[in-house]
């Protein structure tokens, strides 16, 4: 078939193949804002709309989710709005659209890998070409449509873990372009190609998420199985040796990087613990990941048409080898794949690339980095390669490397079993036609699979009803499913639903929380939950925003809601909990936001002077010149502009002891704002504010005094 000929099946394939994903993933494009999306988009106007350059900048070096701040998937965040609050529509269609884009780049990624295979064979490259091509889009498309991914492409916020694969796919597809020019002799143009996929790429993937430090390290797992069973042809030693140089600088070396960090993370988790946040340990993380790489795998093997999704907490840690029992078997079995894929790397080399794609994508995630435990979204780059071998053997490609047949052994041929072999070998009629078949079914289940749940995914309130039901025994999809029910006008459900979660969890404050709230909305709280709320705030671990959200939020309520126990008194008495939890008290910030917490409470009761000592409290945990401003303006607000003014000359003695930015973006955006003047500017700007306030305030003590006839000396 000529060159023509295959690019007008191949192009026409793809598109078909685009259109068909478009069209799965039509109805989940109506969703909603979920969980990380209000901790990450509201970035867009903190300081107000990005629509100059000094707020571009102030925007873009704000992100705080990585060291370098993840500015290229902050940026992506513009083509779909420039101020906050903002429609979600936008931001998951351009997520749709990166998805597909991904689906592209990996066809072509697989195209080029089937051809370097397919120069093994005795048969001509020609012959082979239009199944090799017919293998990456049906690797590609069963990628695209798995079902396991719509909580990555429709997440909005996992933006950054698509753009960073997009980056890792350009980065191979130039690494491959300057391998094939440095085998046959084009060094300087390989180089540069090179240089390009696996230092240009690789920055640009690590500006969207941290996982494209990984990027070399599967060019590496990908150099070591497809690509060394490919036969070269016969060019200057001199050449191969710059090209091995080249990728130890290039390659090799991010790698030792990798593993040197990962070694330490695990090293130091081992003898220094890891943060109270966690409720488990470094070495029963370490302990319980194989478990939750070989869920990941039934997940990928055996999909399923809905999915745990967003929710993990539910994921017990292993204790122990046997605790719980698929501890050992889950360790054994991921390493006994690693090692087989290594041992048959030039036997069976699609297999192995696949299997060691997916773990090397996994180590930055699932290893001794003390993230949490479990997410769908991390199998999005691993699984990339992971349906491929399947979409060739249903093209009639077995691939094996010429120096593997059975023909390159001469003693194996003059055996009597070798006949019988070679004939079993033979295609069978019938496959010719079942393949084909088993192929459409496949595309076809996987597109029913995902077509139902992306439809869920457009419809918030099933969305968390059945989140609930997949995951009873977690805390946060229960909470996430009263709240609904709750603004549904469902209080009693949800109080219910909650009681059941709460005994089952007693030291979740997010359920007592929202407990608290169903139970108000009927008119009446129990006085012994009272009780257990209080004893749930001090056993809890970090609570997040949550704890100053629901509190604002709740004090806000007192004397307008339909129960009479939402007392100022009673949200004291919750604050004194939260207080006493040592736990909480360990995570950096949450000493300040219970100060915070108790001027705002004592601010709302008419006594701005006891909340300007409780938010000095909260500065000088942290003297930060937001949280003064924060502060200051509540004060005056509040009608104590007196007060908020102290503030500010309290945040001047205290400034000093503020906590210096780290290496990374957050010292960038602190040098950005020194530059442009920002935080001078609105703290005078606050400053002219709150003394006009106070002048009228001091005018009209003293027409009281002379009103009264009394000494207004003072």
């Amino acid at each position: 078939m000529t060159k023509r000929r295959r690019q007008a099946f191949y192009l026409p394939a793809v598109i078909l193949l685009l259109a068909a994903t478009w069209l799965i993933y039509a109805n989940g494009l109506h969703g909603g804002f979920l969980f990380d999306d209000f901790a990450n988009l509201p970035a867009l106007g903190a300081s107000g709309p990005v629509d100059n350059s000094p707020a571009f900048w102030r925007y873009i070096t704000s992100g705080t989710a990585d060291p370098l701040g993840r500015p290229l998937a902050m940026l992506s965040f513009l083509f779909d709005a420039h101020d906050w609050p903002a429609d979600p529509l936008p931001f998951k269609r351009s997520n749709l659209f990166i998805h597909l884009f991904n689906g592209i780049l990996l066809s072509l990624l697989l195209r080029l890998l089937g051809r370097s295979m397919a120069k093994t064979q005795k048969s001509d490259i020609g012959a082979l070409a239009i199944r090799v091509d017919l293998a990456a889009v049906l690797g590609a498309g069963f990628w695209l449509m798995h079902p396991l991914l719509v909580s990555t492409t429709l997440y909005i916020v996992q933006r950054e873990a698509m753009l960073s694969s997009t980056f890792i796919l350009l980065g191979l597809l130039a690494w491959m372009r300057g391998r094939h020019a440095m085998h046959r002799g084009h060094t300087v143009n390989g180089l540069c190609w090179l240089t390009l996929g696996l230092v240009g790429c690789t920055v640009l993937s690590l500006l969207s998420k941290a996982n494209g430090i990984l990027l070399p390290v599967l060019a590496i797992v990908i150099d070591g199985t497809v690509m060394a069973t490919s036969n070269s042809p016969a060019v200057p030693g001199i050449h191969k040796r710059i090209y091995r140089s080249a990728m130890l600088l290039l390659g090799w070396l991010p790698l030792t990087l990798v593993a040197g960090y990962l070694l330490y993370q695990g090293w130091y988790g081992l003898t220094h613990g890891i943060s109270s946040v966690r409720p488990w340990t470094a070495g029963q993380r370490l302990l319980t990941e194989p478990r939750v790489l070989m869920d990941y795998l039934h997940l990928l093997w055996l999909p399923h048409p809905f999915t745990p999704g967003l929710f993990n907490d539910q994921i017990h840690a292993s204790t122990s080898l046997w605790s719980p029992a698929a501890t050992l078997p889950s360790l054994l079995a991921v390493t006994g794949l690693i090692l087989g894929a290594w041992v048959c790397r030039r036997r069976y080399p699609a297999w192995a690339l696949a299997i060691l794609f997916f773990f090397a994508g996994q180590s930055l995630e699932s290893s001794s980095v003390p993230l949490e435990l479990y997410f769908e979204h991390r199998n999005y780059l691993p699984a990339m390669l992971m349906f491929w071998p399947l979409a060739l053997w249903l093209c009639g490609l077995g691939l094996t490397p010429t120096s593997y047949k059975a023909e390159s052994y001469p003693l194996l041929q003059a055996t009597p079993y070798y006949r019988k072999w070679t004939e079993s070998r033979k295609p069978i009629a019938i496959w010719r036609i079942a393949k084909p078949l088993l192929a459409s079914a496949l595309l076809l289940g996987l597109g029913l699979m995902t077509y139902a749940l992306a439809s869920l995914w457009g419809n918030a309130r099933e969305q968390t009803q059945l989140w609930a039901a997949l995951n009873p025994e977690s805390p946060r999809a229960q909470a996430d499913a009263a709240e609904a029910e709750i603004n549904t006008g469902h209080p009693a459900l949800a109080v219910a639903r909650l009681q059941r979660a709460l005994v089952r969890a007693p030291d979740q404050a997010q359920l007592a929380m929202n407990l608290f709230d169903a139970q108000c909305q009927l008119g009446q709280v129990e006085p012994a939950f009272l009780i257990t709320f209080g004893e749930a705030l001090r056993t809890t671990r970090d609570t997040g925003p949550l704890l100053v959200n629901w509190f604002t939020r709740e004090m806000d309520q007192v004397g307008r809601a339909a129960c009479s126990e939402l007392t100022f008194k009673t949200l004291g008495m919750f604050l004194d909990a939260a207080a006493a939890n040592r736990k909480l008290n360990e995570v950096y910030g949450r000493r300040q936001d219970i100060s915070y917490l108790r001027g705002h409470l004592a601010l709302i009761q008419g006594d701005p002077d006891t909340a300007l000592l409780d938010f000095n409290r909260a500065l000088d945990e942290d003297p930060q010149i937001s949280m003064a401003l924060e502060q200051a303006a509540l004060l005056g607000s509040s009608g104590f502009p007196r007060q908020g003014l102290a503030h500010l000359d309290h945040y001047e003695r205290v400034r000093r002891q503020a906590v210096v930015p780290g290496f990374g973006m957050s010292r960038l955006h602190a040098w950005v704002l020194q530059r442009q003047h920002y935080w001078p500017g609105e703290l005078a700007r606050l400053r002219d504010t709150l003394t006009k306030d106070t002048v009228p305030q001091v005018n009209a003590v003293h027409e009281s005094c002379e009103s009264n006839k009394k000494n207004c000396s003072n």
